[in-house]
């Protein structure tokens, strides 16, 4: 049984399994290998030998940049309040918050969705699932796409929701399945169920058959109306059903320019593994007097010609001329049709001596990629500061903090790839020109000298302006 089928006998109705079916394939090209594409036959004149495509794996390439540009480590989130900032901080580090963040920002960008879900752990509940004791700390929950199912949504933002994690204890797997909805009241209720899915059948067990689960109470209460998760997708609209509230992979749209990619890739690797000189054998000349085969019918090198073939030889060869260059142009046109596809404009990556690079680490504030970059931002700022204040209100509400839930919270994102080394040095000329940088601060900046050396280096007139302005000072 699918956790879908499980969520139906608990009365619960989610998206259409028929989604599920195309994030799995978005999975796929992530992996790098989807069957009925990678997977083709060639006949070499004897049988249909079983071939697989070679993947340049750029699904993967195109999630891990945006991750990279959106989720990096000079990515700072600020709360205006000591106490506040400090108790963030302890739940970012233990949550490995800064790692988990960029991975499964890159799931994101991959899939189309990720959740982050914040659990209380150590608390104590009545059999009402009522909290009767303070909590121990704060667990974050990282959840990719096929582990998230909207159970209620108005407007594309999910209300209720259940989520699903592969967890692994004493080998055995175990698919733990947590729902939040909503009760009478409207506060949050919070279910939770464990199945051992090592053998593949979806059992339930009790939470406390498992050491990890013991403390994990079947039921609790929120009493809350604010939700403890937070829905995280790029900033990307969903095409595929637009009355879904999941979202799309970057390169959902871009599949055929994947194919495309894959295609000129494993034919540049075709072209260099079949380029040495090709064996034509005739059929008399394929086994000895006693039916022993004098090559392997799947080294792709030999090729037996049909019994009418023409009067050639009965061992020929065939010497065929590489066309790198032909391939070269290929590869790097279907990167370009790719990067547009997923919002990096063209010229994003290289292809390069057999290698795909990123073509620049910089962005021009007037490129598609800077302005797709800054819509991006948008969600992913909401989706921290909302992160934040979810765990500030559970620190004070089970945890007994107290905390500022209003403080203000800001989300510095990485600039620096922005603007290249080119427009900043004009920049500061021209400052330098009109005065509003000094000669000696330009030289520290672009000279990496310090501000002896600088003053030193520079020409008489204008060390000497300098020198009255020392003794003026």
């Amino acid at each position: 049984m699918t956790i879908i089928d499980k969520l139906n006998a608990l009365g619960y109705e989610t998206v259409s399994e028929d989604y599920y079916s195309y994030i799995e394939l978005w999975l796929q090209w992530y992996r790098g290998l989807v069957p009925n594409f990678h997977e083709y036959k060639v006949f070499n004149g004897l049988s249909r030998v079983k071939l697989q495509k070679l993947t340049a794996g750029m699904a993967k390439k195109a999630a891990e940049n945006w991750a990279d540009l959106l989720m990096n480590e000079k990515v700072h989130i600020t709360l205006e309040g000591d106490a506040e900032q400090r108790f963030f901080d302890d739940f970012c580090v233990r949550n490995n918050f800064e790692r988990m963040m960029n991975v499964y920002q890159e799931y994101c960008f991959a899939l189309g969705t990720s959740a982050y879900v914040v659990r209380v752990s150590g608390l104590t509940v009545d059999g009402d699932g009522v909290a009767v004791s303070t909590a121990k700390n704060l667990t974050l929950d990282f959840v990719t796409a096929d582990g998230v199912f909207p159970l209620s949504w108005k407007n594309g933002e999910i209300d209720e929701c259940a989520f699903a994690t592969v967890q692994a204890y004493d080998n055995h797997k175990y698919c733990y399945l947590q729902i939040h909805h909503r009760d009478e009241s409207g506060s949050y209720l919070i279910e939770n169920h464990l199945y051992d899915d090592t053998s593949g059948n979806m059992a339930e067990v009790e939470l406390t058959s498992v050491a990890a689960f013991e403390s994990v109470a079947p039921v609790f209460h929120t009493h809350s109306d604010q939700k403890l998760f937070v829905i995280d997708t790029p900033n990307i609209a969903n095409n595929i059903d637009p009355d879904v509230p999941l979202g799309v992979s970057v390169y959902a749209n871009g599949i055929d320019q994947l194919k495309l990619c894959d295609t000129v890739f494993n034919s540049v690797h075709s072209e260099i593994e079949l380029g040495r000189k090709r064996i034509i054998v005739k059929p008399e000349a394929v086994r000895n007097m006693n039916g022993e085969a004098y090559f392997d019918p799947n080294d792709l090198v030999f090729y037996v010609l049909p019994e009418d073939s023409s009067n050639e030889s009965t061992i020929h060869e065939v010497d065929a001329k590489l066309r790198i260059e032909e391939h070269t142009v290929a590869m790097q046109l279907a990167l370009n049709m790719l990067a547009m596809k997923c919002g990096f404009g063209t010229n994003h990556w290289k292809f390069d001596a057999g290698h795909i690079t990123t073509a620049t680490q910089v962005i021009s504030a007037n490129s598609e990629e800077f302005r797709t970059l800054k819509k991006h931002e948008i969600i992913l700022e909401e989706v921290l500061i909302e992160l934040a204040r979810i765990v500030l209100r559970l620190g004070n509400e089970f945890m007994g903090q107290h905390l500022d839930e209003d403080v203000e919270i800001s989300v510095d994102f990485d600039d620096s790839i922005i603007e290249d080394d080119g427009t900043e040095f004009e920049r500061d000329m021209r400052m330098m020109s009109s005065g509003i940088l000094n000669p000696y601060e330009f030289r520290m900046k672009w000279m990496n000298e310090d501000e002896d050396t600088a003053k030193a280096a520079l020409p008489p007139v204008q060390s000497l302006v300098l020198s009255e302005r020392g003794a003026d000072e």
